[in-house]
């Protein structure tokens, strides 16, 4: 196997442990200061926002290749092994729905109906 096939199959795995945090985070079987660093855990994974700004080199990734894997890798030990095994099965149950690419576009239509709109509302 090479080693971007490799590197893909880890990004996958991270992602469905962040949405499986996400659904412990939801679960009332999970202690509640497990609930909270496993919601800001998946919070942080699954947002568009990243602590240190990827165009920072070098730096701007450090975040997402050590940082991340690092805090679900301690979240997850904090969860019994049958939960979290429940919680991956509901994460990959979650990522083979269908994906609506004519909402996505739609979505995507509105914002740049948006910001056309207040470019022309704007503009002096």
């Amino acid at each position: 196997m090479k080693i971007g096939a490799r590197l893909r199959d880890w990004a996958r795995a991270v992602r469905k442990d962040a949405v499986a945090l996400y659904i412990a985070a939801r679960d009332p079987r999970v202690p509640w200061h497990v609930k909270a660093a496993a919601m800001a855990i998946a919070a942080y994974a699954l947002s568009p926002v990243d602590l240190i700004p990827d165009f920072i080199p070098v730096l701007g990734y450090l975040d997402e290749v050590i940082i991340l894997p690092m805090a679900i890798a301690l979240v997850i030990r904090m969860i019994p092994d049958p939960l979290m095994a429940e919680f991956r099965d509901e994460a990959q149950r979650r990522s083979e729905r269908p994906v609506s690419r004519w909402a996505a576009a739609a979505i995507a239509a509105l914002w740049i109906a948006a910001a056309g709109f207040l470019l022309w509302a704007l503009w002096p």
